[in-house]
């Protein structure tokens, strides 16, 4: 109960937070991999509407999103031209549509660590509040059916731990890898919503490599058995692990780093206890890919209209 007789109060915005107190001291913030920077751009007033970033690795595939989900809040033309906002480079694209912000990351770690730096500091400089991050992509299932679609409860290191290791100045530096655990479970409710796929929440497993480090048996190198890859799988299973891919980990940590709300959502292309490589067709392949699209679609659609704004 409010004693004070004052109306309460509205609810306070989460701005997104950089730690790093030397960017103050920059007069000009280059985002090198974007081609964009705080001089030479107008980031307040090119980002500063942005409510939901959906970044995944293939550019094909985030071109795609953004069409997708520019029909879905009808703001746009479906078959409209949409512009690559960083086409002064090749490293990355970027698409714009409402308060939607597509990015690509590229393949493992590194890049998607690159990429992060720059759109953290990007929402940052253009002033943005009470932002979810959303990354849509593909994996390699652990004892779930091909199509599954997997939102990750926390993401684990090839060792089933939930932590991110990383070097700097020499020394190891451990993060948290935690993902918002609502927004998992408001994921996991549209999925049931939409009923048109399987959903589950389960841990991700990241790795470093797409062949040792994922105990694949098709790599150019390989010094382990089957009977070696099978225990391995099982006892990530036993884990918890349902999916493994590339990028969870430092997608996590410096999401929650920066105050971001975030989530990972990828659909799986294949049991890896019963194979490590891909034998569906083409157009089989296509409709999984487009289902963690359809799920986030569906969300930033569903909460765009519970704020009471046109869809």
């Amino acid at each position: 109960m409010d004693l004070t007789g004052d109306k309460p109060s509205a609810p306070r915005s989460s701005p997104v937070y950089v730690h790093n107190p030397h960017l103050d001291s920059l007069k000009d913030d280059v985002l090198y991999h974007f081609s964009l920077g705080t001089r030479t751009h107008n980031l307040p007033a090119m980002f500063g509407d942005v409510k939901f970033v959906c970044v995944g690795g293939s550019p094909w595939r985030i071109k795609s999103f953004t069409e997708y989900i520019a029909a879905e809040l009808a703001i746009e033309e479906p078959n409209s031209g949409y512009a690559n906002i960083c086409a002064g480079t090749d490293r990355y694209t970027m698409y714009k549509v409402g308060p939607v912000l597509s990015v690509s990351h590229g393949m493992g770690i590194p890049s998607i660590a690159i990429m992060l730096h720059e759109l953290i500091k990007l929402l940052h400089h253009a002033h943005c509040t009470d932002v979810t991050v959303i990354r849509i992509g593909t994996s390699g299932g652990i004892g779930l059916e091909p199509g599954t679609v997997v939102v990750t409860k926390q993401s684990v290191d090839a060792t089933f731990l939930p932590r991110l290791e990383q070097v700097i100045l020499g020394k190891t530096v451990v993060r948290n890898t935690d993902l918002d655990q609502g927004l998992a479970e408001e994921l996991l409710q549209c999925s049931k919503e939409l009923s048109q796929f399987e959903t589950v929440i389960g841990n991700t497993m990241c790795t470093l490599d797409f062949y040792e480090g994922q105990a694949r048996l098709d790599g150019a190198l390989c010094s382990y058995t089957e009977k070696d890859k099978q225990d391995y799988l099982i006892k990530a299973k036993e884990a918890g692990v349902c999916n493994i891919e590339m990028e969870s980990s430092v997608f996590a940590a410096m999401c929650k780093l920066s105050g971001l709300r975030a989530a990972v959502v990828c659909v799986t292309l294949l049991d890896r206890l019963k194979g490590d490589q891909l034998n569906s067709s083409h157009d089989v392949l296509h409709d999984y890919q487009l289902r963690p699209q359809i799920l986030v679609g569906y969300y930033i659609k569903k909460h765009l209209k519970a704020k009471g704004e046109h869809v």
